[in-house]
C-alpha cells in the first residue's frame, strides 16, 4: 500500500536557513558597529580639537562695544563737542503683555510722541522678541522721574544708560560743527555695517560729517554664550565657555581753527538778524568764526527729533537749518569795488589821479537808460581812491563799462568768485561769476544769450547776475589783506589720537595773484582804509586802537524802476536790501579778515559794519564785546 501523505514542513532546513541569516545579520551589524565606533573615534578623538572650536563658534555670539566718539576743541582747547551718559527707554517685546497698550500708556505719560507710536511699533516688531529695543533716546530728569514712578506698571520696559553726543556750548557754531543723528537707511548704503555694528549715531553735517571716520573710532567686542535661539545663557564649571573680549578704541579728537570768544562775539553781534559772519586768518586760511543765523540745537538731533519737531525746523520761514555762510548766495553789492579798481589799474584803463564828476546819475553812451547813485547821493569830483572810500557808484559804472565784462570776469576769477573755496566741510555753493560766454551757455533762446552793455554797468557795482557767498567774500577780503596771497579756508587744524599725539594739518596755499603791481595794491588798500576813516564806514573806527581797511556793500533784493525811488520804510521787510561789509585788520599787519551779511538789513555801513567791529575787537583785543563798536552811522555817510 502506497503512503499518500505529503511532508509540507522541513524543520531542519528552516533551522539551517535561519541560522545562516542570523549569522549574516550579526556580521553586518558587527561591521556597522565597528564602522560607527571608528567614526566616533575619528570625530571625538582624532578631530576633537577641530569640532570643539567649531561648536564653540556656534554657541558664542560677538556683541559689539561701540567706541567713544572723538572730542572737538576750539583753537584754545575749549571743548565744543564731547560725550556724556544718558538714559534711554528700552523695551523687550517678549516680556510685554500687550505691546499696543504699553505704547499707548507711554504716550499718555508723554514719553513717546503720539505721531511716533506707529513707527516705534514697526521698529519693535522688526526685531527679535528678546532684543532690547530703544523706544526713546536721551530722557530728561523729569521724564526719568515720571517713568520711575510708574515703572511697576510697565513690565518689559526699563531705563538703560547709554553714551550720547553733548554740545556744551549749545547752538554756538552749530553750522560749523554740524550734528550727529541716528543712522538712516541712506547711511547704510555707503558705510561699512560691520564697522558701525552697535553704533546708533553718525555725523550728518559740518565737521561731524566731514571728519566722521577719525571721530568714529574702532568698535570693540565681547563674546556672549547663546542658545540655539540666540538668547544669552550662562554656563559654569566644566561647561563654561572660554569667552574673549576686545576693548574699543576711541575716536580721534579734532582741534578746530574756531576761536570760541570770537565766535560768541559774532553770534551776539548778529543778534536776531538773519545773516552770516565769516572771519578768517589771512595768513593761513584758518576760519576764526563761522556764523549762520538763525541756528538750531544740535542736541535735539542726537536725542532724536519727532516728526513735528523736524517739520517745525524745516518749515520755519527763517530757515534755521540753512547754512547761509556756505550756501547762501547773494549779489555782492559794492564790496566788489576794490577788485574792480584793481582790474582797471592792472589793465591800464584808468588814471587813478584823474577825477570824475558824480552828479548822481550815469548815462550809458548810446542808451537812454539811467543808472543812479545809491540813495540818490551826489559825490562831486572823485578820483579812484576816494571813489572806493565813498563808494561812488557813478565812478564804477563808468569804470566797468571801460574795462568790459570779459576782462572783469577774467580778473575776478583768481580771487575765488564763482568757485568753491575748498573749505573742509561739505555743502558749499560756488556762487556765480557771470560773463558773456557764461550767458551764451546758460540761456536757450538766442535773444536771451545777448550780453547787454547795461549788464556790464551793473556788474561794476556787484549787481545783476553776480552771486557770492559770505565765505567767498571773507576769502576775497583775506586775499586783499595779503595782497594776492591766498589760502584754502579750513576748520580743522589738527587731529589728536588716543595717546595724545597731535598731528597738525598744514594750511593749503592757493595760486597767488601776481599780476597786480605794488602801486595798485597800495592805492586800493588806501581807499579801503579811507572807507573806515572818512568814507562810508567811518563810524566804526571810532575809538579803535588798530587800523581797519574795509568796504561796505548794499545788495538789491528787487529792481527799482527807472522813475522809482527806493524808500526802505515803504518796502516789506523781506524785500529790503541786504547789508554787506568786508574788512581786514590791523590794516598794516592783517590778522583777521571778515565778511558780514545781514539779510534785508538795509545799508552795509549801518547794519553790517558795526558787527564786524565787535568781532574784530573780540579777536584782536581778547574780549567778547567792544562797547566802542556800538555806534550809530550818520545818514550822510551811509551810502552803502
Amino acid at each position: 500500500m502506497v503512503d499518500s501523505r505529503v511532508r509540507i514542513k522541513d524543520h531542519w532546513n528552516e533551522q539551517r536557513i535561519f541560522s545562516q541569516r542570523t549569522l549574516g545579520a550579526l556580521v553586518v551589524v558587527a561591521v556597522l558597529v565597528l564602522v560607527l565606533i571608528g567614526r566616533l573615534v575619528f570625530l571625538q578623538v582624532m578631530r576633537h580639537d577641530y569640532y570643539t572650536e567649531l561648536s564653540q563658534g556656534n554657541r558664542v555670539r560677538l556683541d559689539p562695544i561701540p567706541a567713544s566718539r572723538g572730542l572737538i576743541f576750539d583753537r584754545n582747547g575749549k571743548v565744543m563737542a564731547d560725550n556724556e551718559p544718558a538714559y534711554q527707554l528700552e523695551l523687550v517685546r517678549e516680556q510685554v503683555p500687550d505691546l499696543n497698550d504699553t505704547l499707548n500708556r507711554l504716550t499718555a505719560l508723554g514719553l513717546i510722541d503720539r505721531d511716533e507710536v506707529e513707527d516705534t511699533r514697526r521698529i519693535i516688531l522688526s526685531r527679535r522678541t528678546f532684543d532690547s529695543v530703544p523706544v526713546r533716546l536721551r530722557l530728561t530728569d523729569e521724564e526719568i522721574g515720571a517713568f520711575a514712578v510708574h515703572r511697576y506698571q510697565f513690565p518689559g520696559v526699563d531705563l538703560a544708560t547709554r553714551q550720547t553726543r553733548h554740545y556744551p556750548l549749545g547752538q554756538l557754531a552749530v553750522h560749523a560743527l554740524g550734528y550727529v543723528s541716528a543712522i538712516s537707511v541712506q547711511d547704510l548704503e555707503h558705510i561699512d555695517r560691520v564697522t558701525y555694528a552697535g553704533t546708533t549715531l553718525i555725523g550728518k553735517l559740518g565737521v561731524e560729517s566731514a571728519y566722521e571716520r577719525p571721530l568714529h573710532g574702532k568698535n570693540g567686542y565681547r563674546e556672549i554664550l547663546v542658545n540655539a535661539q540666540g538668547r544669552s545663557v550662562q554656563r559654569e564649571g566644566a561647561f563654561a565657555a572660554e569667552l574673549h573680549s576686545q576693548a574699543p578704541i576711541a575716536g580721534d579728537d579734532l582741534v578746530l581753527s574756531i576761536d570760541v570768544a570770537t565766535q560768541q562775539a559774532a553770534e551776539d553781534a548778529l543778534g536776531d538778524h538773519r545773516g552770516a559772519v565769516v572771519a578768517i586768518d589771512p595768513a593761513n586760511g584758518d576760519v576764526l568764526a563761522l556764523v549762520s543765523k538763525p541756528g538750531f540745537d544740535p542736541a535735539a538731533f542726537a536725542r532724536g527729533l519727532s516728526r513735528s519737531e523736524y517739520a517745525a525746523l524745516s518749515d520755519d520761514i527763517d530757515k534755521p537749518l540753512f547754512n547761509r555762510a556756505l550756501r547762501g548766495t547773494y549779489p555782492s553789492g559794492s564790496t566788489i569795488k576794490p577788485v574792480i579798481a584793481l582790474a582797471g589799474l592792472t589793465y591800464h584803463v584808468v588814471d587813478p589821479s584823474r577825477q570824475e564828476f558824480c552828479a548822481g546819475v550815469f548815462h550809458l553812451p548810446g542808451s537812454s537808460r539811467l543808472f543812479r547813485e545809491g540813495k540818490g547821493g551826489k559825490h562831486g569830483w572823485v578820483d579812484l581812491e576816494h571813489a572806493i572810500a565813498r563808494s561812488c557808484d557813478v565812478y564804477f559804472y563808468g569804470l566797468a563799462a571801460t574795462i568790459g565784462a570779459e576782462h572783469i570776469a577774467d580778473f575776478m576769477a583768481p580771487f575765488g568768485y564763482g568757485a568753491l573755496t575748498g573749505i573742509d566741510i561739505s555743502g558749499e555753493k560756488p556762487g556765480l561769476l557771470p560773463s558773456p560766454e557764461w550767458k551764451r551757455k546758460a540761456f536757450k533762446r538766442p535773444e536771451d544769450q545777448i550780453w547787454f552793455p547795461g549788464e556790464t554797468v551793473n556788474f561794476g557795482v556787484g549787481q545783476g547776475y553776480l552771486l557770492v557767498t559770505p565765505l567767498q567774500l571773507a576769502h576775497v577780503a583775506s586775499v586783499l589783506a595779503e595782497r594776492g596771497k591766498s589760502f584754502q579756508p579750513r576748520l580743522v587744524t589738527g587731529v589728536r589720537d588716543i595717546e595724545g599725539h597731535l598731528k597738525a594739518i598744514a594750511p593749503v596755499q592757493l595760486p597767488a595773484i601776481d599780476n597786480v603791481s605794488d602801486a595798485a595794491w597800495d592805492l586800493v588798500l588806501r581807499g579801503m582804509m579811507g572807507a573806515t576813516t572818512y568814507g562810508t564806514a567811518a563810524a566804526i573806527s571810532k575809538g579803535a586802537s588798530y587800523l581797519i581797511a574795509g568796504k561796505t556793500g548794499t545788495a538789491q533784493v528787487f529792481s527799482v524802476g527807472q522813475n522809482e525811488k527806493y524808500v526802505e520804510k515803504n518796502v516789506a521787510e523781506r524785500l529790503r536790501d541786504h547789508a554787506w561789509f568786508i574788512a581786514f585788520a590791523p590794516a598794516d599787519a592783517p590778522r583777521i579778515a571778515i565778511a558780514v551779511l545781514v539779510e534785508n538789513g538795509g545799508f552795509g555801513a549801518s547794519a553790517a559794519a558795526p558787527i564786524a567791529r565787535r568781532v574784530m575787537d573780540a579777536y584782536l583785543l581778547h574780549q567778547s564785546t567792544a562797547p566802542a563798536a556800538n555806534v550809530a552811522v550818520p545818514e550822510s555817510q551811509a551810502s552803502d
